[in-house]
């Protein structure tokens, strides 16, 4: 069904697209026309250079020249924005070191991802791919006084096309490397006078860079399809309601498990504890995952959005009405063997929906321009975090940590006794279910005062109140074989007088098993009020300085995989000072902010040992942290067809107060993001090259060292091998290379990305270490293709 709905919906749009003579699509704006972008920052369109907080624009233009499919492909190229996409349907965001890895449906991130004005959410619906994005504005610092929902970080506002006045048509087709298969239709169509249709479809396949050694399963494939339809009515007095639906279907492999230990003959369990001196390069290739588990990744989505927006004398008024729902699930291999004795597998299957309003007015005079508004926020979501293993695995826990094989004991005694049992072989699976109720209201206001023709004074403030209502449920674990197993031997009365082992195989063992087996639920609610001062003066026309306090916050929450645990909402007060500069005879653009942060209460996923648990798990928990950092950016047209551009960010981000639950305190050391981070990039068109234009462009990304603290070994964050390291600073350089003809219609391209292959390890995973299976994953190898673009 899934094939047959995308094949319908590619054909009917390449039906329409070729129907007739559609118009030309615009080009790229240059330089002097970037310095005048128009951007909703601040909930209200502006130039770029006026808006008085630290941001970068990526145009579709730019996406296209990295080949970027979504916010994870252009990594490295937003100096401060480190995106995490190994597992699409549970990404991780992080804009000047701060963000969550935490997947738990019981905390909130403190990055919010807003498509067209509508939050996104933490995980399902965050990271999906671009489908007729006109612009990203990426904003560093706390933007929760004009956004709202869990920006305390910053936000990553995705702007899309809307339905236009003009016939519009384009087909893309992309082919490269690893079977890469990449195709794109739109169409937009003026139905009257009045009534506008756009509709976009993408399709994204490839067969995967990496072949399992064992079974030849090919990982870190795509195969995702979305379609975006939107309606736009004109009505009387310029009235605008526009009906928005986005959908995404994904299907694919799960992020593999690359082992860093060697294989082990014959199966047999690895040593234990892994030595990191042994340790082997995953760079190598060689991957062997669960031949009898469903890895794979899986998501469906649906969004529907409403917008109305109505002039008035006095101002203007939006409403915008949105509804999002997805399903997810996640299964994949958490050991990196193929061995029935280390086998174990975890799976994250979530279901969500969301309704969001906003009512907002605007309006500007002589004095002040100024908004204000109202919003309303409900979701419900669901998450089953499921724990997939055997008996044999078990025992090999057993034998790791307490010195025996239990089941391999047990069959020991039934043998000795003649009984027939056989206690190995059984599968093993655990739940922890989660059910949350969410609620949220706000009302903001935000006023831009004229104080003298080159004074601004901006004041905001949002009052937010928010209400969860969570619930835990960690019902026994599921292993009809062994109960079967067990039945037999209380027949043969082996374990009588037994009680506490016989119990012992009939509880928990990864989740907690002092948890009650029965449901838990609590409710709890918080109320903030986040103000924000700027101060901006404009020394000319051209060039203006600014100042500026803002407070950020994130409502508290729960810990998912420890019953009852509950979070305190996080606050963040950020000073910032910058400097906005354009140079209109050099064609020179500099922008400078020198920022310092101090946040109380981040939550963060940390691998701890719980009470009442066996093994280590990964916990949410909270900690003080500051930082003081600068951010530089830079764009230069030197000369006619050339331009020049360059950003950097240097951060120094450390722990105020963080003792790790039964391990060392952190206070005072490293959090782990890198001092440097920065982005270079040179274009240069030729023009007149038969019959149209030639474009090269050159892009380097550099991400610096992962700043090590005394935690960092134990989370696999920072990590030296003999053969590779983890956490080391990463390189990226990519090329593209295109002709467009005179009339802008036909687009001939190639790309490159990494172009020198360079290979790194990251996301270290110490979760199975009690196996002896530490693992990890590995970055993209270079990646090439070309790309044919044709509008009408």
């Amino acid at each position: 069904m899934k094939f047959k709905q995308r094949k319908i919906v590619i054909c009917i749009s390449q039906t329409l697209l070729f129907s007739g003579s559609l118009p030309l699509i615009a080009s790229a704006d240059d330089l002097d026309s970037g310095h005048t972008v128009t951007v909703t920052a601040q909930s209200r369109s502006q130039e770029a250079q006026a808006v008085p907080i630290p941001f970068q624009i990526l145009k579709a233009d730019q996406l296209d020249k990295l080949a970027a499919t979504n916010l994870d492909s252009m990594n490295g190229y937003i100096p401060g924005l480190t995106v995490d996409g190994n597992r699409p349907t549970q990404p991780s965001f992080y804009l000047r070191g701060v963000g969550t890895q935490d997947f738990g449906i019981g905390t909130d991130a403190p990055v919010g991802i807003y498509v067209d004005g509508v939050y996104s959410g933490k995980t399902g619906g965050a990271l999906m791919n671009f489908n007729d994005v006109q612009r990203i504005e990426v904003l560093k610092g706390p933007q929760g006084t004009l956004f709202g929902r869990n920006s305390a970080g910053g936000a990553i506002s995705i702007v899309s096309n809307e339905p236009s006045d003009e016939l519009e048509g384009e087909a893309t087709l992309r082919l490269g490397n690893y079977g890469t298969k990449y195709a794109a239709g739109l169409l937009n169509i003026p139905l009257n006078s009045d009534w506008s249709l756009r509709f976009n479809v993408v399709d994204n396949k490839s067969n995967g860079w990496l072949t399992d050694s064992g079974n030849g399963q090919k990982y870190k494939d795509n195969d995702n399809w979305g379609t975006r339809t939107a309606l736009l009515w004109k009505g009387p007095e310029k009235t605008r309601v526009l009906l928005t639906w986005e959908h995404e279907d994904l299907h694919q492999m799960a992020r593999p498990a690359i082992s860093l230990v060697a294989p082990s003959p014959n199966g047999v369990a690895p040593a234990f504890p892994a030595d990191p001196s042994s340790f082997v390069d995953p760079r190598r290739g060689i991957v062997y995952n669960d031949t009898n588990a469903n890895n794979v990744e899986t998501r469906r989505y649906d969004g529907f959005t409403l917008k109305i927006e109505k002039p008035f004398a006095w101002g203007d008024f939006t409403s915008t009405t949105a509804y999002r729902h997805f399903k997810s699930f996640n299964q994949e291999d958490e050991d990196g063997t193929n061995y029935n004795v280390t086998f174990l597998n975890t799976a994250n299957i979530e279901t969500n929906t969301t309704w969001q309003q906003e009512f907002k007015i605007a309006g500007k005079n002589d004095t002040a321009d100024w908004l204000g508004g109202i919003s309303f926020y409900k979701e419900n979501a669901y998450q089953d975090s499921q724990v997939n293993t055997n008996t044999d695995s078990y025992d090999t826990i057993t034998n790791n940590m307490l010195g025996f094989p239990l089941f391999t004991t047990l069959n020991g005694a039934a043998a000795q006794n003649g009984l027939p049992l056989n206690f190995l072989g059984n599968s093993w699976q655990e739940n922890m279910m989660n059910n949350g109720s969410y609620q949220s209201q706000a009302i903001y206001g935000d006023v831009i005062w004229h104080l003298q023709p080159k004074w601004n004074l901006t004041t905001g403030l949002r009052v937010t109140h928010d209400s969860k209502t969570f619930s835990w449920n960690y019902p026994n674990r599921i292993a009809p074989g062994l109960d079967s197993v067990i039945a037999t031997a209380n027949q043969y009365g082996f374990f009588n007088g037994q009680s506490q082992a016989l119990a012992a195989l009939t509880q928990n063992f990864f989740v907690d098993s002092s948890a009650p087996s029965t449901a838990m639920s609590i409710k709890k609610s918080w109320t903030d009020a986040s103000p924000r001062v700027v101060l901006d003066y404009h020394y000319t026309q051209d060039i203006m300085g600014y100042a500026s306090v803002t407070k950020g916050y994130q409502s508290g929450g729960f810990n998912s995989v420890s019953m009852g645990a509950q979070f305190q909402p996080e606050d963040v007060w950020n000073y910032e000072f910058g400097i906005k500069s354009y140079f209109k005879e050099a064609k020179l653009m500099l922008n400078a902010s020198l920022f310092h942060y101090k946040f109380t209460n981040l939550q963060s996923l940390t691998l701890v040992q719980a009470p009442g648990a066996p093994i280590p798990a990964y916990q949410v928990t909270n900690s003080d942290q500051n930082a003081t950092g600068i951010d530089l950016d830079a764009h230069w047209a030197p000369m006619r067809g050339l331009k020049l551009y360059g950003n950097l960010e240097y951060i120094d981000q450390k722990y105020a107060n963080y003792v790790v639950q039964n391990g060392p305190d952190l206070s005072g050391q490293p959090v782990g993001t890198p001092r440097f981070s920065a982005a270079a990039g040179a274009d240069y068109t030729w023009y007149d090259v038969m019959h149209g234009n030639v474009n090269l462009s050159i892009q380097h990304a550099y991400t610096g060292a992962t700043r090590c603290n005394a935690n960092s070994a134990a989370q696999m964050t920072c990590l030296t091998a003999p053969t590779f390291s983890i956490g080391s600073a990463q390189n990226r350089t990519d090329l593209h290379l295109g002709w467009q003809s005179e009339d802008r219609r036909w687009n001939v391209s190639m790309y490159v990305n990494n172009v020198f292959d360079k290979r790194y390890v990251f996301d270290g995973s110490p979760i199975t270490s009690v196996l002896g299976t530490p693992f990890a994953s590995i970055t993209a190898p270079r990646l090439f293709g070309v790309q044919v673009k044709v509008r009408m």
